[in-house]
């Protein structure tokens, strides 16, 4: 494969457009402006971004399978960051955090 698919870099666009917007899973996030404190620091962004990426699936057409459970996993990740008092059911797997790259 040369390129992400189509369908995969616009599932990337939507979530980086959701993101900055402060729209991420805007049930679960209601009420939290995560911004300030999630861009502040390159390291909770990359986070945000490796889970995304992570949980995102891609089936063999290149088609996303799964938009909403990847969102829905980071936007998780951004309520517990932002609020202590929030835990993350299921907790998240090594997997799904893991930063790749060198």
């Amino acid at each position: 494969m040369g390129r992400l698919p189509v369908d995969v870099r616009a599932s990337l666009r939507l979530f980086a457009f959701y993101l900055a917007n402060g729209t991420i899973d805007a049930d679960l996030l209601d009420g939290f402006d995560y911004r300030p404190g999630l861009f502040q620091f390159g390291s909770s962004l990359e986070q945000v971004f490796a889970i995304y990426g992570n949980v995102l699936e891609v089936g063999p057409d290149g088609k996303v399978l799964n938009e909403g459970e990847a969102q829905y996993r980071a936007a998780q990740w951004i309520r517990g960051y932002c609020d202590p008092g929030y835990r993350v059911e299921p907790p998240f797997q090594a997997w799904e955090t893991e930063l790749h790259g060198p």
